[in-house]
Order: C-alpha cells, then sequence, then structure tokens
C-alpha cells in the first residue's frame, strides 16, 4: 500500500484522527478502528474546510448538523470534537473510551455528549434522522426567512457506510428526500466494500449512486479517498451548488488505510489493531508520536475552528438582532420555539365531554383535538405514513410540505413507516422546538420499533398517532390486529403508552404529549366507537391510572380497563353492583405514568388489600399479572386475532359485558 507521509499540516490533522482512534480503540481492546482510520481524510476535508459550527457553543442554532451515521466508527467524531476545541470531548474522554460513565460511549449518544447531534447505533437510523434534519431547516427557512434576513441557513452533512445503504430504512429515507427535493442535505457514502462478513460482494453489489440518482439525488464520486483531500472539498462544494437536490458522494476509500496487515479487511472493522500492528501503522505512516500524543502544529490547525466558529455565531447574532427589529411577531414565535416554551393556552380549546355527548372512537377525538389545537402551535409538524384518512391525523386547512411548498406541516411520509418514525427522530433532534408527529395502525410498530426504542432513548418528545388498536379493527383479519404491540411497546423505557378510554382521556393524551418533551409518546386508538364515562377527565390522564368509578365502602372488587373496554368495565360493574357486589372501576390510560406516581397515590387507586382485581383489555395480558397478582385473572387476548366484522371479533374473543362479569365472579 501507498501512504502519505504525514509531514504536511494536512497529513498531521488527518493522522490525527486515525492515531487517536487507534490508540483510544487499543486501551479499550473494544471498537472499530477501520472507519476513522479510512474517512479520517474525508472527514478533515468536511470539518476543517466546510462545516459551520462554533466548538464553544455546540447548541448554536445556525450551526451545520453533522451526522455520523456509520455510528460504530464513533472514534472518528470524538476525535473531530476533541481536535476542534470542543469541551465537552477532552484527550481524558479520548482515554476513557466504551468506558463507564465516560463521554465517549461505544456508540454516539447525543445524550452524552455536547456536539453529538444524534444517537445513530443502528445502521440506516443516523442517514434516515439527517432527512429529518434537513426538514426541519427547510421548514424554518421558508417560514422564518425574509428578504436579506436569513435567519434559518445551514446544512446538514452525513458520512454513511454500506451497512446503512444496506439497511431498508435508508432506502425509505433517501427516497422520501429525493422527492422532496432537499437541497441542503449533503451525505458521503464511505466506500470501502469491507462489512463484518468480508467483502461486501458476498451480499451487496449494486450500482449505489444509480440507485439514489433514482431516487433524485445528485451523485458524485471521489475516486481517492484515502489521499485526496481537496478532491472531496470540491465535490461538497458542488453538491452545495446544487440547491434542488439531496447530494449523494461516493469517496472510495480503504478501510483501515495506513495498517499493513490490516487495511482492507474484514478484521480491522471492528476489533482493535493491538500494539504490534499500531506501531506497524505508525510506521507506515511516518508517524513519530506516542500513544494519544497529538503534534502542537495539528493542534494549531483544528482550532482555528474556534475562531471562524465565534464569527459566524456573532454574524448571526447580527441577522438575528435585525430580524428582531424588523419582524418582532415572527422573532417572538423562533425565540420562543428555541428556547422549547409553548404558547400560552395552546390547549385552551381541547374539547371536554359528558355521557350526553355522543361517543366516537378516539381515533375520531384524536382528529378533533389535532384541529383544535393545531392552528395555534405553529412547532407542530407531522403527517401519515399515507393513511391519513384512516388515522385522521390532518389538520383543516393545512397544506401538505413538497417541494416548493416547505413552510407547510403536513408531511405526506407515504408507505415509509420506518423511516417516518426515524424521520420525526430528526426533526425532533434539531432542537428547534418542533413537535413532530406521525400516524399509522399501530400494528405497524413492529416495522417502527427501532427508531421508536431511539426515541426513547435519546428523550426525544416525538408523537406516534397509531390508531386501529385492537381486534376491534374486523375484518383487515389477525395481520393487521395489534395483540402484542401494546405489551411490546410498554416494555420500552421512558416511552409513554397512552391508550385513552373517551373524549376527555383522548384530550388529556394530547396534553401530556404536547407538554412532555423528553418523552416520546404513544396514542393507541381504536376503530370503533365508546361511550364518554361521567368520571372521566383530561387531567386524570397524567395520573396515569385512577379511580373512574366507585361504591361507598372499601371494595372487594377492581375493575381495571383501558381504551374501548373501559365502557365494557363500566356496564360489567353496575350489573354486578345490581347483585351487591362492592365494585371499583380503574381507568388505566397509561401504565407508565402510573408507576410514576408516589406509592402512596398507586395504593388509594388499588389498594393492596383489595386482591381480587380484574384487567379487560383487548390485547395480550402479558405485563398486566403485576396488578392482578395471583388471585385476579384477565379478559384478554393471548392469540392471534380473526378475520370478521369488529363486533363479532369482540364477541368471539370474550369482550362481553357477560364474560367480563363471569370472570369476576370466578374470582370468589
Amino acid at each position: 500500500m501507498v501512504v502519505a507521509p504525514s509531514s504536511s499540516v494536512e497529513s498531521l490533522c488527518v493522522n490525527s484522527i486515525r492515531f487517536l482512534a487507534i490508540d483510544a480503540i487499543n486501551k479499550s481492546n473494544s471498537g472499530h478502528p477501520g472507519l476513522p482510520m479510512g474517512c479520517a481524510p474525508m472527514a478533515f476535508a468536511l470539518w476543517d474546510k466546510i462545516l459551520s459550527h462554533n466548538p464553544k457553543n455546540p447548541k448554536w442554532f445556525n450551526r451545520d448538523r453533522f451526522v455520523l451515521s456509520a455510528g460504530h466508527g464513533c472514534m472518528l467524531l470524538y476525535a473531530l470534537l476533541h481536535l476542534s476545541g470542543y469541551d465537552s470531548v477532552t484527550i481524558d474522554d479520548i482515554k476513557q473510551f466504551r468506558q463507564w460513565g465516560s463521554k465517549t460511549p461505544g456508540h454516539p449518544e447525543t445524550f452524552e455528549t455536547p456536539g453529538v447531534e444524534v444517537t445513530t447505533g443502528p445502521l440506516g437510523q443516523g442517514i434516515s434522522n439527517a432527512v429529518g434534519l434537513a426538514i426541519a431547516e427547510a421548514h424554518l427557512a421558508a417560514k422564518f426567512n425574509k428578504p436579506g434576513l436569513d435567519l434559518v441557513d445551514h446544512y446538514t452533512y452525513v458520512i454513511m457506510g454500506d451497512g446503512c445503504n444496506q439497511e431498508g430504512v435508508s432506502g425509505e429515507a433517501a427516497s422520501l428526500a429525493g422527492h422532496l427535493g432537499l437541497g441542503k442535505l449533503i451525505a458521503l457514502y464511505d466506500d470501502n466494500h469491507i462489512t463484518i462478513d468480508g467483502n461486501t460482494s458476498v451480499s451487496f453489489t449494486e450500482d449505489v449512486l444509480k440507485r439514489y440518482e433514482a431516487y433524485g439525488w445528485h451523485v458524485q464520486h471521489v475516486g481517492d479517498g484515502n489521499t485526496d483531500v481537496d478532491g472531496i472539498a470540491r465535490a461538497i462544494e458542488a453538491a452545495k451548488a446544487v440547491t434542488d437536490k439531496p447530494s449523494l458522494i461516493k469517496v472510495t476509500t480503504t478501510i483501515g488505510y495506513g495498517s499493513p496487515n490490516k487495511a482492507n479487511t474484514a478484521g480491522v472493522h471492528g476489533a482493535a489493531l493491538g500494539a504490534d500492528e499500531a506501531e506497524l501503522t505508525r510506521k507506515a505512516l511516518d508517524w513519530s508520536y506516542g500513544a494519544f500524543e497529538v503534534p502542537q502544529q495539528a493542534y494549531d490547525h483544528w482550532r482555528q475552528a474556534i475562531s471562524r466558529g465565534a464569527a459566524a455565531e456573532a454574524s448571526w447574532d447580527i441577522t438575528l438582532a435585525n430580524y428582531r427589529d424588523q419582524y418582532p411577531a415572527e422573532a417572538a414565535t423562533f425565540e420562543r420555539m428555541l428556547r422549547g416554551e409553548l404558547p400560552e393556552g395552546w390547549d385552551a380549546k381541547l374539547a371536554s365531554f359528558s355521557p350526553e355527548d355522543k361517543g366516537l372512537a378516539t381515533r375520531q377525538h384524536s382528529y378533533n383535538a389535532l384541529n383544535a389545537f393545531g392552528p395555534g402551535l405553529p412547532e407542530l409538524i407531522g403527517g401519515s405514513a399515507d393513511l391519513t384518512h384512516s388515522n385522521l391525523t390532518d389538520i383543516k386547512g393545512e397544506a401538505s410540505f413538497q417541494k416548493g411548498g416547505e413552510a407547510n406541516r403536513y408531511l405526506h411520509f407515504g408507505v415509509r413507516e420506518h423511516a417516518m418514525a426515524a424521520i420525526m427522530n430528526g426533526i425532533a433532534y434539531h432542537g428547534s422546538g418542533l413537535i413532530p408527529y406521525g400516524g399509522t395502525f399501530l400494528v405497524f410498530a413492529g416495522y417502527m420499533i427501532g427508531a421508536m426504542r431511539l426515541s426513547a432513548l435519546s428523550e426525544l418528545g416525538v408523537i406516534y398517532v397509531l390508531t386501529h388498536d385492537s381486534i376491534g379493527l374486523g375484518e383487515d383479519g389477525p395481520t393487521h390486529q395489534p395483540v402484542e404491540t401494546l405489551a411490546n411497546l410498554r416494555a420500552i423505557p421512558n416511552l409513554l403508552v397512552i391508550r385513552p378510554g373517551d373524549g376527555n382521556e383522548t384530550s388529556g393524551a394530547y396534553q401530556v404529549a404536547i407538554t412532555n418533551r423528553k418523552r416520546p409518546t404513544v396514542l393507541a386508538l381504536s376503530r370503533q366507537a365508546m361511550a364518554n364515562q361521567p368520571g372521566s377527565a383530561a387531567a386524570h390522564v397524567a395520573k396515569g391510572g385512577y379511580i373512574l368509578e366507585d361504591s361507598n365502602g372499601t371494595p372487594e372488587l377492581i375493575l381495571i380497563g383501558s381504551g374501548t373496554e373501559l365502557e365494557l368495565c363500566t356496564k360489567a360493574a353496575a350489573q354486578l353492583r345490581a347483585e351487591g357486589k362492592n365494585v371499583r372501576v380503574v381507568s388505566m390510560p397509561c401504565v407508565d405514568l402510573f408507576e410514576d406516581q408516589d406509592a402512596a397515590y398507586r395504593e388509594s387507586v388499588l389498594p393492596a388489600a383489595v386482591r381480587k382485581r380484574l384487567v379487560v383489555e383487548a390485547s395480550s395480558s402479558f405485563g398486566w399479572h403485576k396488578y392482578t397478582g395471583f388471585d385476579g385473572d384477565t379478559v384478554s387476548i393471548d392469540r392471534f386475532g380473526a378475520s370478521a366484522p369488529g363486533p363479532v371479533c369482540l364477541e368471539k374473543f370474550g369482550f362481553t359485558v357477560d364474560n367480563v362479569v363471569a370472570k369476576a365472579k370466578a374470582l370468589g
């Protein structure tokens, strides 16, 4: 292998990335050195010559966003942050790579390390998040920019690999990005032909550039990604000149570049070089510095980013001041959104309901709620994965976000559930106060769950409007009837799963979802109608579970219900009371929120002394046993559903008043 000498300042800077990665991964004996070694030139070209950012203010709003979609190569990003002068990653942090409590975890996590824009673990998520970042930028620019005052003007850059391009979610997201013409999205594709199983020829031989060109992207190829820093920089500038298409730049590199024995092999992808090979690599790259040693000349060059960043932010501050003077109302909205503050009284138009009001499906209540508060909440942006008229996610009069119509805020995600979830994460990562929501059927959470898990992990307040929440949807049958999905989602930490039981609880669910900016929310909504309950109230939802109906004295039986089955509980309770039973009905729209309450409150709702408890939910019984105990039971469904009219399905599977009463009596 022919390698470039390390004598020039440019080579010192590039090799500083490589050897920080080599040394950190060797010290931890864990990590992925191949990508940082191969991608160092393209990273240097981008960060030194192109990227607008301020190392001393990682949250400066108008910075360019950088996403390392190939998150396993995270030592590339940590090296960039350290070398550029970010206080969040010191040389000691580099030395603590992958250790307990460090700021340099095994994959980039935005909540751990300032300067990391998105949490990229599973491949394909980062490039899909980047589409969301670019949508956010385009929307805000169209909404707020004025002639001569470009308040929102930044790019989203991505480094992605062969693995990202093989994951299906990236194809979904790239297709939508091309359709929308997101001209400020630029991806550099690390074309190194190696994955864990070896050369990509064993499974991945398509022409990636032609695929992206078919998506509607502008494409280029830099043949020498190992040394041609100027060529990479020119390609990025050429991509920036194409304003009506996202851009993909294929940069052909050698994984593990510089390693005499491991370069261009699968072995360098995910294992430390080891001391001997690291020493040979130092000799091959003419690197005379010790472990974790960065030459001062390289530091001096890299840290010019600090003064450039300060100047860029100062210039933007002047633009913002002028904008405030000329457009005070718009500036006030913009700055309120950046602070993450909701408009005062945003939920004032949410309706409350009495039993006399017509019973509706909770998807219809959701639609009514969106149309009540949506027009007064400009940060709300979202749509549906091609199910608008089933999910009822549209806001009357709100036009579609399209190429040339980026100021609009209804997103047609197409039949791309997984990408929808990842894109919503990207919009939330943008940090501009936007509140993304997206709709599909609850059962298709199975397609989205990878991105939903990352919503929860990264504390992103996205909202999943998931309708057709049980076997009650009927004729579409078991492929569309979610029996295990609620239990699956409830198992994810920090994810609020709310299944409202009437109109009041649906209003309350939106109050919880909108105000929780660090917890994503699933709204599990019905296709079929249900009555409004006299004891329900929007405010009760924040408690997760509450006493909906009670009898005099200590109850001898507690019925616990959610969603459409809450009405079954109240009807069964009425029949049981007529027979002399002292019955309490507890509504449990959100198990997660109920568990957040103190022990005294939980005891007041579900007294430990009352051991006869019956949970009624048209879903799996899994997870409910912590409330039923050994003496309780469930009316649930622990098998797949069936194709029949919804009422027939519910009856056949035992979701009737008679069966609830019989099950309650069987408790003794």
